[in-house]
């Protein structure tokens, strides 16, 4: 067996560990001696008290959006001429991943949050570790946080991300823009096109937490409205419960998915995704073809990610749907103007810019083929 350990960050549901499942899977599939570890830093150093930073963390993107935004972007963002230091962080962590290490003795270690890369950067700068460490980025912009001075690998969702690494002094050798990895079940043969129907479906998701305006949203979608909508409710359970009892026409609540599979399928009925612009949930409707109305996004990371992605002409700008009477006929509106064929050929575009070979196969060829004792299907 040759073990890859996986280190996303929080226990919260989010992109780090969905990207990072969609990666095991891949690599499983290439290779069945290949034994996949993930392990979240935090709750295995503190155990309860992550949850305690988890919810933290929340309060902070619901109560003071415009404060964490900015502290974000200082943190973050600001040009730095050395990477920045967290000297309480990488003593509380740093021998407990070299304990983990040790442990495990991977072959690979895969960093899908810039906390965990930024402290194995540093081991591997001291010559306390010789892994392959990579960093496989779930937003589509690089922040001065992840680890690059060490760091043999970067998987990045976007060619400016590449760009941006090699202004930072990373040899361009090291960078694959593959797309942020969804799972392989999103890969598969697209099905045979749908009947003509006289109806639209939408997909509302809030994310995995189910955080959104849901109330001012939902008044904005009449009984008798064309669009027949589904709701991600993630864990949130009294929305799911809110919605089941209120029993609208139109909506029809479903609890957080965990089957990859059945979210694919999910995606296949649809005909666009209201969403945030959160890094794996828009990567799996670019490469579903979904044209992505973004209503919403989470201070930090979401907003950086929305603005470069409209840039690009990737997604459609609907924040402005409060001023709005319905939001169905705006929407309807626009899928049925020349501005959805523009979205999916920038969709198309987006697309041949990306690496033709699966993420995880670039990762297996390039950092695990040629370990030793293999046994391959």
């Amino acid at each position: 067996m040759t073990t890859v350990l996986f280190l996303p960050l929080l226990q919260l549901p989010s992109g780090h560990h969905r990207a990072a499942e969609a990666l095991a899977e891949g690599l499983r599939s290439i290779d069945r001696a290949v034994k996949c570890e993930k392990i979240e830093l935090l709750s295995s150093r503190l155990g309860a008290k992550e949850q305690w930073i988890s919810r933290f963390y929340l309060r902070c993107i619901h109560h003071a959006p415009k404060a964490y935004s900015a502290a974000y972007r200082r943190s973050v963002l600001r040009p730095v001429s050395k990477p920045p230091s967290f000297p309480p962080y990488e003593w509380l962590f740093g021998g407990h991943l070299k304990q983990l290490i040790r442990r495990l003795k991977p072959a690979l270690i895969i960093c899908t949050h810039a906390f965990p890369s930024h402290l194995l950067d540093l081991l591997k700068q001291r010559g306390e570790i010789d892994i392959p460490v990579v960093n496989v980025y779930t937003d589509y912009f690089v922040h001065n946080l992840w680890g690059k001075t060490a760091i043999d690998g970067h998987f990045v969702g976007h060619p400016a991300m590449k760009e941006a690494l090699a202004g930072k002094g990373v040899a361009t050798e090291k960078i694959a823009v593959t797309g942020i990895p969804v799972h392989p079940a999103f890969t598969a043969r697209p099905p045979a096109p749908r009947a003509v129907r006289s109806r639209y479906i939408g997909l509302i998701s809030g994310g995995s937490l189910g955080l959104g305006d849901w109330e001012q949203l939902f008044r904005k979608i009449a009984p008798n409205d064309p669009v027949d909508y589904y709701v991600l409710c993630g864990t949130n359970e009294q929305l799911y419960e809110r919605l089941r009892k209120n029993n609208h026409p139109r909506l029809l609540p479903l609890r957080y998915i965990s089957s990859p599979a059945a979210m694919s399928a999910l995606y296949d009925e649809v005909d666009f995704v209201l969403t945030k612009p959160g890094g794996v949930t828009l990567s799996e409707c670019l490469r579903k073809r979904k044209p992505a109305f973004i209503y919403a996004m989470l201070p930090g990371q979401e907003e950086i990610n929305f603005r470069l992605l409209c840039d690009d002409g990737l997604v459609f700008d609907f924040r402005h749907w409060r001023r709005l009477p319905s939001l169905s006929e705006a929407i309807v509106s626009t899928l049925n103007s020349p501005a959805l064929a523009r979205c999916l050929a920038k969709i198309d575009d987006y697309h041949r810019t990306l690496s033709p070979a699966d993420p995880a196969l670039v990762i297996y060829e390039r950092f695990l083929a040629a370990v030793p004792s293999r046994q391959k299907l």
